[in-house]
């Protein structure tokens, strides 16, 4: 197996403001993998706050390269996972992307979609959040009016001024909105007094109100909380779900945090299992990422894929958004089709 990859800069249309910082872009790297003329896509994408960089992610591929040079056949994925995550304790975010590649490329050899090589089938239509970025008034009420198609808003809130920024939105749409803290707040009791006027102003859920180490208050909060908080810090892999037992009602699972898919299968399984909710979320990826998390849409309890929708440059073709909903297709593999010919020159 040939392992190709390329360090890109993926651009949003707008300024993307969180709690902590305000983007224009998001460093990520595409990678290929060939075997016998068929090609598997992957994406490491790679924003400040998961704590990982584009030198580190590449020297990790490049390692990745020489095991990848010496399997013989690409099938069984798994075993191949198991000796690539053995090259590093870190690189999340690199073992994502060789992990969806190897997924593309399998299902590509057999001419088969990745969720029938799962065996679990097509995943229907379904509703994603449209993501709106802090910002001033202008600009929300202009990506409103940009979101019109989807019928739920993720609002990135965690400030001083949530309260008004909620008001503002509410001013426009009375659209339901999941809200993402991003650690933002640190007193359980005004988190709490948020979450009753949340629920108020027609929020369906709330996403990692505290910092990731105030598992004590997020614990009391979740005892009473009026609506579902959905860990996504607190949480990166499998073994993290335990650790935030009794403190969130649910865990928003990515990729990039999780180490790819073949983890993210274990994680959703596992949190049905505990009785959590489970919600498909994504960094600011291209169609090649979003398109692999979206083969588990069946099992989301609440999804946020629309980070393609939010670039200006992706260089990939996969899922759909039609009338607010994230719609896949028929192809082999995870989906993708790559659009830039020249990106691994």
């Amino acid at each position: 197996m040939i392992l190709s990859f390329k360090p890109y800069l993926l651009e949003f249309k707008h300024p993307f403001g969180v709690s902590s910082n305000t983007r224009t872009h998001t460093p990520t790297v595409f990678v290929r993998i060939e075997y016998s003329g068929v090609y598997g896509y992957g994406e490491a994408c790679i924003p400040k706050y998961l704590g990982e960089t584009t030198e580190d992610t590449l020297a990790f591929l490049d390692r990745a390269a020489r095991l990848l040079d010496g399997i013989e056949s690409p099938i069984p994925e798994s075993a191949i996972m198991k000796q690539v995550h053995t090259l590093s304790k870190v690189n999340n975010a690199g073992k994502a992307a060789i992990d969806m590649a190897l997924q593309d490329l399998a299902g590509k050899m057999l001419d088969e979609p990745y969720y029938n090589l799962m065996g679990f089938g097509k995943s229907a239509p379904a509703f994603t959040s449209a993501t709106i970025g802090i910002d001033d008034e202008a600009k929300v009420a202009q990506k409103i009016k940009e979101a019109s198609d989807f019928k739920i808003l993720k609002i990135k809130a965690g400030t001083k001024d949530d309260k008004s920024l909620i008001n503002f939105i509410r001013d426009h749409t009375d659209k339901p909105l999941y809200v993402d803290v991003n650690q933002g707040w640190t007193d359980k009791y005004f988190v709490m007094d948020m979450l009753h006027w949340f629920k108020e102003k027609n929020v369906v859920l709330v996403e990692q109100p505290m910092p990731i180490g105030h598992l004590n208050d997020m614990a009391w909060v979740n005892e009473s909380s009026p609506l579902p908080v959905i860990a996504d810090e607190s949480v990166k892999r499998l073994t993290d779900i335990n650790k935030i037992s009794g403190c969130f009602s649910g865990i928003n699972i990515k990729l990039m945090k999780c180490t790819g898919p073949t983890e993210a299968g274990k994680m959703i399984r596992f949190a049905k299992k505990k009785g959590l909710k489970v919600m498909l979320g994504c960094m600011a990826e291209s169609s090649c990422a979003t398109s692999s998390m979206a083969q588990f849409m069946q099992f989301a309890d609440f999804i946020d894929l629309d980070a393609p929708n939010l670039i200006k440059n992706d260089p990939f073709r996969g899922i759909k958004y039609e009338n607010g909903k994230v719609v896949l297709n028929d192809l082999p593999g995870n989906g993708v089709e790559l659009l830039d010919n020249n990106l691994f020159n």
